[in-house]
């Protein structure tokens, strides 16, 4: 598997907001860093801003749900 680049991004949020994605996180079994990505992804998808990236292009579209397999 081909590793993708990443950048940084550093954001100022909220105590509150910071605590909401964290529980929401937790609930997906996610880390904050991969819960943002998805919460980001699901805006692009549902108001049809285009992501282009070879991740995107490798994987199968992220439903954002979870299953127990791993």
């Amino acid at each position: 598997m081909s590793r993708t680049k990443v950048s940084t991004l550093n954001l100022r949020i909220t105590p509150a907001l910071k605590d909401a994605v964290r529980e929401a996180a937790v609930r997906e079994h996610r880390s904050v860093a991969n819960m943002v990505e998805v919460l980001i992804r699901r805006h692009c998808n549902a108001t049809g801003i285009p992501i282009a990236d070879r991740q995107a292009d490798d994987a199968p579209p992220d439903t954002g749900l979870r299953t127990n397999d791993g």
